[in-house]
């Protein structure tokens, strides 16, 4: 490989131009880019996140491991002087340490192979030498492709502790989590272009039958009808009989039962023997036959239908396809041929049999535009890389897998399907040399990354847009399963509707005591516990007393008895229910007219006029909405029409009644719906009622214990008894305890093993005595509480039930039992595995985990045909390999034999040594081996001798394990032609067979938690409310007031360019762990210096923020809190570096700069949103984790039993065994995985002559078990990696799209919860995250944007949300969720975004909401009202007394003239001191209200007579408080004062002392206002 030959690799762009006429888009260059720049964007995001973690965990691997090196070689092994026979077979690392990692066996030492002088190359490119080495391993182990084998590196090298931590958190987050969300990405930019590519793959529609077409027809009437016709209609020539037979479904019936015959004909077809004629067997004749009647059901059609009609149906047209391949295929040179596909595609004509099937396949593959170009695109671009690989690697030397085109296709075919990918790489790696390494790797994961996380994800994408409904069917699919589910609740289980079977027997009572000649029959007793200690009270009284009244009239001393009395009550209650229900209705109804009136009067009054136009906000926008919807609903018909209306007018009336109509159909709906509901109920409780009184041992435990005894409510109350805390609370008391003592039976089940076993082990013995007197207290004490099986709360009422009770009786079994002596395949050593279900348990004591195997069983009817689908698919396959292949697999093991009959002897075998080095043989050396004799066999794990081997051979590569092995053994010893056999069913399987379960699995998981239905509203609702549970308030102090050096620090550490300096400050010091830290080696001594210096710039960091936020303030974000512990650790490092300087204070200060990384997700937006999406969904996947390690202990404990003893094999060797519970843990992690799980499963079905069998005791031989390895391995792959991993792909999914959702997508973008965050954070001023009540009304008044809330316009919604605030939480403290919840609600349109519980509950809240805050406006109106009318009284009443006074003193000044100049000054001053003397008592009563324009005429009191007394009673008086002197001046000073008078007694009331008076009045004003309380008339919260 040279430059010059990287000028060859442009060569095959060219065949993009022929490409792009399958790929031309119907779309406008415009829209097509900016979906690609969008979805660009979002790939690059994640790209970029897994970037973060592949140089974390490249960061972590070179400070943990380093070099693996370290290898067994020989005593006499030389410098220099390394071959294959120095190493030790198989190669096995070794450690340094005597203390950990493996020790060499005598005769071997332990030598670093580079010291002996191996290069890099030989040595290989995997590994953790430096971080370019470290990422690059990192990758190909969270590929799951040969992870495996580094860690048992790591195990041999290191302590173990190390190697499974490492590994088992880097497959979990890299491989489960973060890989993952390139799948979610993909969905939901799928999900967005969907729409716009709709016209070019076409609508989904729903099944409707091929042999069905709809046309239009006018009807009797005049209208139109869509109206199916059948396209079988007879239209050939063929009698009459025969078209009917032909139509008919007995005919139908008969041909698909034939197809059936011949499938199960083809699948019996086996190998014969070499010698066997296969031509003309009784299988060939069979499939003779079958051609012949299916050509005749063909001929049959045609002549039924005519030609032209026949082919009008596509499934018609693939009938025809397979009569004319299977006609051909029975010409016995075409037989066994590759017209055997024709044959065994017969078997897709039994979808029909299922509707169910036949429908779910359509939904698959009905629209097959977008799975077909999906497919078209895919093999484009195979071809393109192909050709582009086979142009940089041709001419390499000593690399043979891109010497031609096809071995180039099927090298890029199998790095597509990740199966040996590694290997790929490596061979190409080593083939190149050191210097190209780099760019091959690059090239080569780059094309892996987009192969595997890209395209794989848009089969995912393509799958569940198929699953998905249209948004028109949510609607009526959440509608009617709301009524599905009310009528399931109306019936009582099959076990309680037993007692109906038998006649009522109620209980009898006979009342002695009763003083009468006559003899009393039997009364029921329950009839008569309702007299007991009762007396008669008379029924008018009864319906007085009814809680619909509003008064009572009765006085009888005992009023609690009749309250009690529940029968006579309802009866009562239904005949006065129709006179509340439309008192409530008026009272509705008069509350919107009073609503409506005043904002048409508000509207009308022109108060909005002359105001700036505004954009309005969402909330007023929705309040409007709702105003609207109400009006509407209950407005009048008088209202809405009238007379003179423009045409403009008329248009919108109609668009409102139409509106008006189908709010009344959906109000209908939702009403309808809640009633069956409540009826249901109460028919479900009245029947438990029924049989509780008509038979008497309903509801008793085992038919003894009564109801009511005492012992069974001592059991009720100690089966039922729990804490009160939220985690505690989970669970009962006695759940706790069985829990405990289950994990304990667990733990104590993990130390059995083969040798070590609990027949024969006392101490584990005492375990399981315990579990079972515990387990045995705990059922009888739930048995005794609520029965067991006929009672309606019994422990056998579910399969968690049958679950505890087969566990329970298994364990019973086993501890009378104990045998000493178990034989293998025997009864006792399946007992021994049925008690290895004991961890399950813990699904049935934990509700969480039950609703975990909900959610994986409630979907089992899509898996289910998932599986069918899969499994015709590999018959179809296995038929084909049958009659292709079999016999024709098998060969002799010595390569250069070719015949059967020179297969003999013995021959030499070489031994692979190692897959990692790369040593190269030296002149006359051979590579270590053995004698071996000649066999002819088939391949030792695989083979197409029957169809059950070759669906089991098929069934592994459908897993992508192994299949590679199958395809070179294929073309090596068949054909190469063949080799498109094996290529088409993985391509199949895997980009269909194992993307459909992806798919499913999250569909299933999205209809269970209920989001499937959900229509794009709703669902942007519910990702609204997980967003906002999350979100936090800001805990960023404000700036300082003044411009000193704090808020100067303040600007310098809150400046985007600071923040971005930190950030490239961490990676720089994180840089510095690209070498391993080693104590010995000179480099490490430098970098910990520049690491110290790093660690002097964090802290000055720290100290900035400290001083610009002060250390309260500081200390409030968690993210500063975080920073100052990784800074004080690190201060701590240097103090102990210096000190010290060991192996220990290195590892220390590599721990911190790796504790200070994480702070970049932090710094970073993306990275900080896909954290969250990875931290939360490792939050909510809890339990399905701990479900998955359950079942890998119950499947971990049953390995141990049935192959705790298997002898080593390919797979099964010291690192991977059986041989206790923790190794079968590691070997199932493993599988999980998916790595080499099948031979592992080979090696566990070792039989004799390959093995020594003992007949007495299971652990005495060491040979597996064929058919339980079987069942073992393939339930365990099938449920944990189909099933469990993809759950929580769909939880990814999920959590996705609740962070990662669009400006546009949001119901509240990002910007409006900022925006409330700071204004929280201004009226928060003590950062506690709670304010009081009253400050919600100011927080609302700051609002800006889309939640500002316009109290010119819209007063009344203000109202609403501050009497919610006040009524939801008492008056008293609000949280930061609590006012954003509310504002949340009122931001959207309920009627689209809420379901139907949460919108009844929601449309109840706010009707009431709306009732009382329109009371308390009534209330406060009435009292302006009366306000107004006393001012005006007193106004009157104080111009007359004005009058009287002003003539009295004219008339004394007429007759006794004063003297102007000495009097009038003295009479001014002693009443502006009177009234001044009065102030403050008015002040105080007034200073919460502004003065209005209708106060004026109650301030016309003269000041002279302010301090007159008042009249006597029966006499007009005079307020008891005096007015405010500005309106104190009387008539007489009007009129003979002038305005010279008028001036002086203003100046005089208005001194400058009166100044800082007035200043510091207001000033108090605005300081109540702030800390306002609202009173007892809520005054100060509606007259805002």
């Amino acid at each position: 490989m040279s430059p010059w030959g990287m000028l060859r690799i442009p060569r095959p762009l060219i065949m993009i131009r022929a490409f792009r006429i399958y790929f031309r888009f119907e779309l406008p260059r415009t829209r097509i880019t900016n979906i690609l720049k969008r979805s660009g964007e979002q790939i690059w995001s994640v790209s970029i996140f897994l970037l973060f973690f592949l140089l974390l965990y490249g960061i972590l691997g070179v400070q943990m491991f380093g070099t693996f090196t370290y290898h067994c070689v020989t005593d006499d092994t030389q410098p220099g002087n390394v071959t294959w026979n120095n190493l030790a077979i198989p190669d096995t690392h070794c450690s340094r340490e005597l203390e950990e990692g493996y020790q060499c066996p005598p005769g071997f030492k332990c030598m670093d192979l580079e010291d002996l002088g191996l290069s890099r190359q030989e040595l290989g490119y995997s590994g953790f030498n430096e971080i370019g080495t470290s990422i690059f391993t990192v990758y190909e182990a969270a590929s799951q492709e040969g992870w495996v084998f580094l860690m048992y590196r790591a195990i041999d090298s290191f302590p173990r502790w190390r190697s499974y931590f490492y590994f088992i958190t880097l497959i979990f987050f890299l491989a489960w989590l973060v890989k993952n969300v390139f799948i979610a990405v993909i969905i939901e930019t799928f999900a967005e272009i969907r729409v716009q590519f709709q016209q070019m793959w076409g609508s989904r529609s729903s099944t409707t039958s091929t042999a069905t077409t709809q046309m239009f027809h006018e009807d009797a009437a005049g209208g139109w009808q869509l109206v199916a016709v059948d396209v079988n209609k007879p239209q050939g020539r063929a009698p009459a009989c025969l078209q009917k037979m032909m139509r008919s479904s007995v005919f139908h019936m008969f041909i698909l039962s034939m197809v059936a015959v011949d499938v199960i004909v083809a699948a019996s077809n086996y190998y014969k023997g070499e010698n066997f004629k296969r031509q003309y067997d009784e299988f060939y004749l069979a499939e003779v036959a079958f051609t012949v009647l299916f050509d005749l059901e063909a001929l049959l059609k045609i002549w039924c239908l005519g030609f032209t009609g026949y082919i009008s149906s596509s499934l018609h047209k693939f009938e025809l396809l397979l009569v004319i391949g299977t006609t051909l295929h029975i010409y016995p040179d075409l037989y066994h041929s590759q017209f055997t596909y024709f044959q065994v595609l017969r078997v897709v004509r039994l979808i029909k049999i299922s509707p169910a099937l036949e429908d779910f396949v359509y939904k698959i593959f009905g629209p097959g535009k977008k799975l077909g170009s999906l497919v078209v695109f895919t093999a484009s671009l195979l071809i393109v890389m192909s050709a582009i690989s086979l142009q940089m690697f041709c001419f390499v030397e000593e690399l043979d897998r891109f010497t031609t085109f096809p071995r180039a296709f099927m090298s890029m075919f199998q790095i597509l399907t990740q199966e040996g990918w590694v290997d790929v790489m490596d061979q190409t790696l080593n083939a190149v040399g050191h210097m190209w390494a780099p760019v091959v790797a690059i090239y080569f994961i780059l094309y892996h990354l987009f192969a595997t996380l890209i395209l794989l994800s848009l089969f995912v994408a393509v799958i569940l847009d198929n699953l998905e409904l249209d948004e028109d069917l949510k609607k009526l699919k959440q509608l009617k399963q709301s009524e599905a589910n009310a009528d399931t609740k109306e019936k009582l289980p099959l076990r309680l509707r037993i007692f109906e079977k038998f006649p009522n027997r109620p209980q009898m009572v006979k009342i002695s005591k009763l003083p009468s000649d006559f003899t009393v029959p039997k009364i029921r007793e329950s009839f008569m516990k309702q007299f007991i200690d009762r007396q008669q009270q008379d029924t008018s009284c009864l319906l007085r007393r009814l809680p619909s009244a509003s008064s009572s009239s009765c006085d009888h001393p005992k009023r609690s008895a009749i309250e009690d009395n529940k029968y006579i009550d309802q009866k009562l209650r239904k005949s006065v229910f129709s006179i509340r229900a439309r008192n409530l209705l008026e009272k509705e109804t008069a509350i919107n007219k009073i609503l409506r009136a005043c904002t048409r009067q508000r509207m009308l009054s022109g108060s909005f006029e002359g105001q700036p136009a505004k954009e309005r906000s969402i909330l007023s926008v929705q309040h409007h909405i709702r105003q609207e919807r109400r009006s509407l609903r209950h407005g009048s018909n008088s209202q809405r029409i009238s007379r003179g209306k423009s045409l403009e007018t008329l248009t919108q009336d109609h668009s409102n009644t139409v509106r008006y109509r189908n709010a009344q159909r959906e109000d209908s709906e939702i009403k309808m719906i809640q009633e069956k509901k409540e009826q249901a109920e109460m028919k479900r409780k009245v029947q438990e009622e029924e049989l509780r009184e008509n038979h008497p041992y309903f509801d008793k435990p085992l038919f003894i214990v009564g109801r009511e005894h005492r012992f069974r409510n001592f059991c009720r109350v100690v089966v039922r008894a729990r804490f009160n805390a939220d985690l505690l609370g989970l669970v009962t008391y006695l759940d706790w305890v069985m829990i405990i003592v289950t994990i304990c039976s667990c733990i104590s089940m993990m130390f059995e093993s083969p040798f070590r076993r609990v027949m024969h082990a006392p101490t584990l013995q005492i375990a399981e005595y315990v579990f079972v007197i515990f387990m045995s207290i705990e059922l009888n004490l739930k048995i005794m509480a609520d029965g067991l099986f006929f009672t309606p709360t019994a422990v056998i009422r579910d399969f968690g039930g049958v679950m505890d009770i087969f566990i329970y009786l298994v364990s019973l079994i086993f501890l009378c039992w104990m045998p000493q002596n178990v034989p293998a395949k025997s009864g006792a050593q399946l007992l021994m595995v049925l008690r290895c279900l004991r961890p399950l348990r813990i699904f049935k004591l934990v509700p969480q985990m039950r609703k975990v195997v909900r959610e994986l069983f409630s979907g089992f009817k899509e898996i289910f045909l998932v599986s069918i689908l899969l499994l015709t698919l590999m018959l179809v396959f296995a038929s084909f390999g049958v009659q292709l292949f079999a016999g024709k697999l098998a060969k002799c093991n010595d390569p250069h034999i070719i015949s059967r009959e020179d297969c003999h002897g013995i021959f030499r075998i070489n031994v692979s040594v190692s897959k990692n080095l790369n040593l190269k043989l030296r002149p006359g050396e051979k590579k270590p081996g053995f004698w071996v004799p000649r066999v002819w066999a088939n391949p030792r794990n695989f083979n197409f001798d029957n169809v059950g081997n070759a669906m089991l051979a098929l069934f592994e590569v459908l897993s992508l394990k192994g299949w590679v092995e199958v395809r070179d053994v294929i073309i090596h010893r068949v054909g190469p032609i063949h080799g498109i056999y094996i290529h088409v069913f993985v391509f199949l399987g895997c980009m269909i067979g194992l993307t459909l379960f992806v798919g499913v699995v999250i569909a299933n998981f999205n209809e269970n938690k209920g989001t499937a239905l959900l229509t794009v509203d709703q669902r942007r609702w519910e990702d609204l409310k997980s967003r906002l549970k999350i979100a936090q308030p800001l805990h960023l102090p404000p700036r300082p007031d003044n411009d000193g050096f704090r808020a100067k620090m303040y600007d310098i550490t809150q400046h985007p360019f600071f923040k971005r300096t930190i950030a490239v400050l961490v990676l720089a010091q994180s840089v510095l762990l690209s070498v391993k830290w080693d104590a010995a080696d000179p480099v490490t001594v430098p970098l910990a210096t520049m690491s110290v210096v790093f660690t002097f710039i964090f802290v000055l960091e720290v100290t900035m923020k400290i001083i610009a936020m002060s250390p309260s303030g500081f200390w409030q974000s968690r993210r500063n809190r975080y920073d100052l512990l990784v800074t004080s650790l690190g201060v701590i490092w240097v103090i102990l570096h210096f000190a010290l300087l060991n192996a220990y204070t290195y590892m220390m200060g590599a721990c911190v700069i790796v504790f200070r990384f994480f702070s970049i997700c932090g710094k970073h937006v993306t990275l900080k949103m896909l954290l969250l999406t990875v931290v939360v969904s490792m939050y909510k996947s809890f339990f399905i984790i701990v479900g998955m390690f359950l079942l890998l202990l119950c499947y971990a404990f049953a390995g141990v039993v049935l192959f705790g003893t298997v002898k080593y094999g390919e797979n099964i060797n010291r690192h991977a065994n059986f041989s206790s519970a923790g190794k079968a843990i590691t070997v199932l992690f493993r599988i999980v995985t998916g790595e080499d799980w099948n031979k592992i499963m080979h090696d566990c079905m070792v039989q004799p002559p390959f093995c020594t069998p003992d007949n007495s005791t299971y652990w005495k031989t060491d040979c597996g078990n064929y058919a339980g390895a079987l069942m073992y391995f393939c339930s365990f792959y099938v449920i944990i990696a189909y099933i469990m991993l993809n759950l929580l792909v769909a939880i990814i999914v999920e959590n996705f799209s609740l962070f990662y959702s669009t400006e546009e997508d949001q119901l509240l973008s990002y910007n409006d919860l900022r925006h409330f965050q700071i204004i929280w954070n201004m009226v928060d001023d003590k950062r506690e995250g709670v304010i009081p009540t009253f400050r919600v009304k100011f927080l609302l008044r700051l609002l800006r944007g889309r939640l500002e809330v316009d109290l010119d316009k819209d007063k009344l919604l203000f109202k609403h949300m501050c009497y919610e605030m006040e009524r939801l939480h008492n008056g008293g403290d609000v949280t930061f969720h609590d006012v954003l919840s509310m504002l949340s609600y009122r931001s959207v349109d309920i009627r689209k975004s809420l379901q139907l519980e949460e919108l009844l509950a929601r449309e109840q809240l706010e009707y009431t909401i709306e009732e009382e805050v329109a009371k308390q406006t009534i209330r406060m109106w009435l009292k302006k009202c009366l306000k107004r009318i006393r001012a005006k009284q007193q106004q009157s009443c104080s111009i007359i007394h004005s009058l009287r006074e002003s003539q009295q003193q004219e008339l004394s000044r007429f007759l006794n003239p004063p003297s102007i100049e000495t009097t009038q000054p003295s009479e001014d001053m002693n009443a502006i001191n009177q009234d001044n003397s009065a102030q403050p008592e008015t002040s105080s009563q007034q200073q919460l209200l502004s003065p209005t324009l209708s106060d004026r005429g109650g301030y016309r009191q003269d000041s002279a007579d302010a301090g007159k007394p008042q009249r006597k009673i029966g006499q007009w008086r005079l307020p008891s408080a005096p007015k405010p002197i500005s309106h104190s001046v009387s008539s007489v000073n009007l009129r003979f004062g002038g305005r010279s008078t008028m001036k002086t007694v203003v100046c005089k009331m208005n001194p400058m002392s009166d100044a800082a008076s007035c200043g510091s009045e207001v000033k108090k004003w605005w300081t109540r206002q702030l800390t306002v309380e609202s009173d007892e008339s809520g005054e100060d919260l509606l007259d805002i």
